[in-house]
């Protein structure tokens, strides 16, 4: 399976175009599918989501993965995206591609777009994997941790480059920090009852642990566990981090009535 995977298209209804790639292996369990999610500014080519491609593939499970508009292969300009969009992005590629019961597996950003596609497809979503959690993170990491410089050049100008150790600088746009507004999850609980596994590195930078551990608390299903790995950074992809991650999925596979 190539790492790289070629894409295909989903057409969006205003003339936009989703890169995804939907492997369906030979001798498939039938039974449910794995669909990720990923991160602020990340693709579908990144390590975890192609650590996932290989699992899948071995395990014979139906595997989906896409990049959000202004991500990656799809069309659209970045600082045009809202959590709006990437939400109806996911819940698109749910309705047309990733069809039937699935595991939703979300990394940071790619977590909050999880649990508000599990709100919105509670028959669909089976359960939630959950990588450094980033429920809220226009809010409660950006905008309240921005000085009133920051916040006047946002509302000013529209777009502020937060400097990056990834890449080139984050351009968070005003735009996006009104949209996420609409989908705060953690004023009051979140109702959702299906299982949720929760990985978390206790050395993040960008999500403080304490973050995953309101998020836990905010959930009203019972079947929810944190896992903190102690040395873990944001990414979470050192070779503990993946096996973990698998670990994770075949535990909870194999505890799912689906």
């Amino acid at each position: 399976m190539s790492s790289q995977p070629q894409p295909s298209f989903l057409q969006r209804p205003d003339g936009e175009k989703l890169a995804f790639s939907h492997d369906t292996p030979e001798h498939r369990d039938e039974s449910v599918g794995i669909t990720w999610l990923g991160g602020f500014k990340s693709d579908m080519t990144g390590t975890k989501a192609t650590t996932l491609a290989e699992w899948a593939g071995t395990a014979g499970l139906a595997y989906t993965r896409f990049d959000y508009f202004g991500h990656g292969q799809s069309s659209g300009t970045f600082t045009d995206g809202t959590i709006t969009r990437w939400r109806d992005d996911a819940l698109g590629v749910l309705d047309e591609i990733a069809t039937g019961p699935q595991i939703l597996v979300g990394s940071s950003m790619g977590a909050w777009i999880a649990l508000l596609a599990a709100l919105a497809r509670p028959e669909q979503v089976k359960a939630l994997v959950l990588i450094a959690p980033a429920p809220d993170f226009t809010e409660a990491l950006m905008w309240e941790g921005f000085d009133e410089t920051i916040r006047a050049t946002l509302r000013r100008e529209g777009i502020y480059s937060q400097p990056s150790d990834y890449d080139e600088p984050y351009e968070i746009s005003y735009r996006l920090i009104e949209d996420g507004r609409k989908h705060l999850l953690l004023g009051g609980d979140i109702p959702l009852t299906l299982p949720v596994r929760i990985l978390q590195g206790m050395a993040d930078a960008d999500v403080p642990w304490r973050h995953a551990m309101l998020l836990a608390e905010t959930l009203t299903s019972n079947d929810v566990t944190v896992s903190l790995t102690k040395k873990g950074d944001h990414r979470l992809s050192e070779p503990d981090d993946l096996d973990r991650l698998t670990t994770t999925l075949e535990a909870l596979l194999a505890s799912l009535d689906v």
